[in-house]
């Protein structure tokens, strides 16, 4: 076999394969087996079908294009293999034409790993942000706290912002009912903007048993889009009543005695999930700084497949819930051309990071032990609710065991990464991952989760 490889781009090459037609001949051989096995001829067992008369019946060159089938990936492995080509993505392969006696020729091209240079990572400054929990951040969470324990009182008054109102709605377009337009006895808070646009702005200063008519936006069904006449009916008006703020309220909503020791518990849980989110900053800055610094170009097929992978799990996804990807755009008034350019941007950064991160990897020799990648498959069986032999067999049949092992080594790279920057805050101070870490302390447990709302 004979091979030679062009660089077509920093992400991508050319293999031009030959291969003599005595390097095929076992594969032809093979090919016979495998049709002999298939085809019934009178007068011979199957798998017993002589060579000439499977030419007779099927041709001579139907058995060279099994072999061929065989041949291809056989031979670009080999050329892989010959010339160093560290291949991503699907090879496009274009075959010449396959002549009986004749060398085997064909072209691949395929995307690969670029050659990167990797910076000094100590070189590398990440901002970000200063620990601020302050008065107002904690009664904004006690408020809200508050309104998971609020009571609804009829309210003999015109409806206002914050309000909750029962009511019934019925929607047409031309005149004609809309099918599936219509709903009676809706619960709905004044101002959430959870139903139709425009409800919530002709609803305020409307009382219980009146009426209105407003043009809206319908979000589904076969007018999803489109401009309906809506008739909102008031059934009743009740106000939120939020409970006292004193001790009683602290032993009704946790399970603190005072106000003062709820106060210190959302400070603590404000100043864990700042914290969290200063640990991914850092992370998603120092991405960033590296994938910038080693000008990492992004191989383009395998953002196109990468797009399609995102695009389809969404669809799926719409699906579930009863909803089309036309109708989920017309909600977010945004075309699907403008989502294609959202998700291959989105997929270019991942693509980049994913290609930064093992390049880390190998440059620092970064190996996963079997306990490391056997605590993983724990993991994700536990979250995917099934053994881990069950979960870890489904990984294998489905070729994706090597993508787990890929992630894993990357989050190792990852954590190299933020251990080696200079992560640096507001003020100037240095910052470790290691204090990031220790400053995000677990839920200590304090369940604050009870019943929201009660009628009067």
């Amino acid at each position: 076999m004979k091979s030679t490889v062009e660089t077509l781009s920093p992400t991508r090459v050319r293999l031009e394969v030959e291969v003599p037609f005595v390097e095929l001949e076992p594969s032809v051989k093979q090919a016979y087996r495998a049709i002999g096995a298939q085809v019934n001829v009178p007068g011979f067992r199957k798998g017993k079908v002589p060579a000439a008369i499977i030419d007779q019946r099927i041709g001579r060159a139907a058995v060279l294009q099994e072999a061929v089938q065989t041949v291809v990936p056989e031979k670009l492995r080999a050329a892989v293999t010959e010339h160093d080509v560290k291949t991503i993505g699907r090879p496009e392969v274009e075959l010449d034409e396959v002549v009986d006696g004749q060398p085997l020729k064909f072209t691949v091209e395929v995307d690969v790993r670029p050659e990167l240079v990797m910076p000094d990572l100590a070189s590398i400054e990440v901002p970000i942000a200063t620990v601020e929990v302050t008065d107002e951040d904690v009664e904004q969470q006690l408020t809200s706290l508050r309104e998971r324990f609020a009571t609804l009182k009829t309210a003999e008054r015109s409806a206002q912002n914050g309000d909750y109102v029962q009511i019934d709605l019925a929607a047409t377009v031309d005149g004609l009912e809309v099918e599936g337009g219509s709903a009676t006895n809706i619960s709905h808070e004044v101002g959430s903007g959870q139903l139709v646009p425009g409800l919530d702005d002709v609803l305020i200063g409307l009382s219980a048993s009146e009426s209105t008519t407003f043009v809206g936006q319908l979000l589904g069904g076969d007018h999803a889009g489109k401009d309906a006449d809506i008739s909102v009916t008031v059934r009743s008006v009740k106000e939120k009543c939020l409970p006292e703020l004193d001790d009683d309220f602290a032993q009704l909503a946790s399970e603190f005695d005072t106000l003062e020791e709820i106060r210190a518990d959302l400070r603590n849980r404000l100043e864990r999930s700042k914290n969290m989110e200063r640990l991914l900053e850092a992370r998603d800055k120092a991405l960033a700084a590296l994938v910038a610094a080693a000008e990492v170009p992004a191989p383009e097929s395998v953002v196109r497949d990468e797009v399609d992978q995102r695009k389809l799990s969404m669809v799926a996804h719409l699906q579930q819930m009863g909803a089309t990807l036309s109708e989920y755009l017309a909600t977010e008034s945004r075309t699907e051309e403008e989502l294609d350019k959202e998700l291959h941007e989105a997929a270019g950064n991942a693509v980049k990071v994913q290609l930064v991160l093992d390049q880390l990897a190998d440059a620092e020799k970064i190996a996963v032990s079997n306990e490391e990648f056997g605590a993983e498959i724990l993991d994700r069986a536990r979250q995917a609710g099934q053994a881990p032999e069950q979960y870890y067999q489904r990984l294998v049949q489905e070729g994706s065991a090597g993508t787990v092992f890929g992630e894993v080594r990357r989050g190792k790279a990852l954590a190299l990464l933020l251990e080696r920057v200079r992560i640096v805050d507001a003020d100037g101070n240095e910052v470790s991952v290691k204090s990031l870490r220790e400053a995000i302390v677990l839920d200590s447990g304090h369940d604050h989760d009870h019943d929201h709302d009660h009628e009067d």
